[in-house]
């Protein structure tokens, strides 16, 4: 048999250590293309340093990490990051007061994304990046946002709007960092639909979202990965990681885990329950 497809993302015997403080020990993980994971873990396991491994912002303090067939080290992590789309409820858009104090618009805010710059360039902005950005509205649901001021728009706006940013450059892997933080009922719901649609609609688009609770994982997710102490807990196929024995050792606490239409939820298992165990 020939050599495995090398995968989007790949991580071998990976530590990353900070002033003495280990954030990520002995990580091996490997995310292949056109697949959708979840990271999940409490807080301090690791996930965001994880996330910022497979973004190429970061480098391992030891161990390899390869991102699109490149090896972190051996490779400019600009050009890569061209090809890679983060959004982080953590961080605000490069200088997103100017952007707000210029009164740009949602459109405006999208367009930005094909030139990674933090202003609009509006000499490299054509027709086409004009229709794609108004497409890419309208692919996260919120496309009569277009001509709405940035900074008038809800929390749940803001982050379909910087999801559809990220999609501007047509990245190969997009990253999510707790996108769904900050976010009521609603909008939270609005935003995991248009995550699930880009499944749909971009086939081939490869997909890591990170977040701290389960009623937050996508039902189009394929894989997840626990993390716990900054090591892997667990890792695989969704239906094999999210169980209710995975995750109440990964959190520290009983838990009952249910899943229905492709949707997960869980809560504590108190000493009466007799539904627990």
């Amino acid at each position: 048999m020939g050599e495995p497809m090398p995968g989007a993302v790949e991580l071998a015997g990976v530590g990353v250590r900070v002033v003495g403080r280990t954030l990520l020990n002995d990580i091996g993980w490997r995310v292949a293309y056109g697949e959708h994971w979840v990271v999940l873990g409490p807080n301090g396991a690791g996930k965001t340093t994880l996330l910022s491994l497979a973004a190429a912002v970061r480098h391992p303090t030891e161990g390899t990490v390869t991102v699109l067939g490149q090896r972190l080290g051996r490779v400019d992590m600009r050009e890569l990051r061209r090809h890679l789309g983060l959004v982080a409820a953590s961080q605000r858009l490069v200088d997103e007061e100017l952007l707000e104090e210029e009164g740009a618009t949602a459109h405006t805010v999208v367009l930005t994304g094909h030139t990674g710059s933090s202003v609009p360039l509006w000499d490299r902005y054509g027709p086409a990046e004009h229709e794609r950005a108004h497409r890419l509205l309208a692919d996260m649901g919120c496309k009569d946002l277009a001509d709405r001021l940035f900074r008038v728009c809800s929390q749940g706006e803001r982050a379909r709007v910087r999801v559809a940013r990220a999609l501007m450059a047509n990245p190969v892997i997009l990253l999510l960092d707790e996108p769904f933080a900050g976010l009521d009922l609603p909008a939270r719901e609005d935003l995991i639909t248009a995550v699930e649609d880009l499944a749909a609609t971009r086939p081939a688009l490869t997909t890591v979202t990170v977040t701290h609770h389960l009623e937050e994982v996508p039902a189009t997710t394929t894989h997840a990965l626990l993390l716990r102490d900054t090591r892997v807990q667990a890792t695989g196929p969704v239906e094999e990681v999210l169980t209710a024995e995975n995750l109440s050792e990964c959190f520290g606490r009983a838990l009952r885990v249910d899943h229905l239409d492709g949707r997960w939820s869980a809560r504590a298992v108190r000493a009466a329950d007799p539904t627990g165990g």
